[in-house]
């Protein structure tokens, strides 16, 4: 486990958030059970005010400076997950079509994703079904995923 810099409230589990400087770098799905940091700097409160608007409105277009650290290839799918709207999941295949890539390869750079819900890689399922999240195909990733997209879904 991350040493985090600031562990905090979210409806389906807790986040863990890494900063670089003033920058978000990592935020990690935690047990709900997981020990919430009790004084937050500047930097948590403001991610937490942002997370907060995103709980109320899932179209909530985040203003925060986060750089997500990855591969070439993964940073072109993870800029292509941007550009999913709220309510409105593209397949893997989809994506894959749209960067010239294979599925599974697209998959993968989700599971790597190191800022979900800013970069919102549950956005994204198997043609037939829900498909996997944070390289697990059941377990409280998949709760997590189903609940996201239900959040987005009741503001579609």
């Amino acid at each position: 486990m991350h040493d985090y810099d600031a562990i905090l409230d979210a409806p389906p589990c807790r986040l863990g958030a890494l900063f670089a400087g003033d920058t978000l770098t990592r935020l990690d799905f935690l047990p709900a059970n997981a020990p919430r940091t009790s004084h937050l700097d500047a930097r948590a409160r403001r991610l937490a005010r942002e997370l907060d608007a995103y709980w109320h409105d899932p179209a909530h277009v985040f203003d925060l400076l986060f750089v997500p650290r990855g591969t070439p290839f993964q940073l072109r799918v993870w800029h292509a997950l941007m550009g999913i709207p709220a309510g409105r999941p593209a397949t893997y295949g989809a994506l894959a079509t749209e960067l010239r890539t294979a599925a599974r390869a697209v998959g993968q750079a989700c599971g790597a994703n190191p800022l979900p819900i800013l970069i919102p890689c549950h956005r994204v399922v198997a043609a037939n079904g829900l498909g996997g999240f944070m390289h697990s195909s059941s377990g409280a990733p998949l709760d997590v995923k189903t609940w996201l997209l239900a959040h987005e879904r009741r503001a579609d």
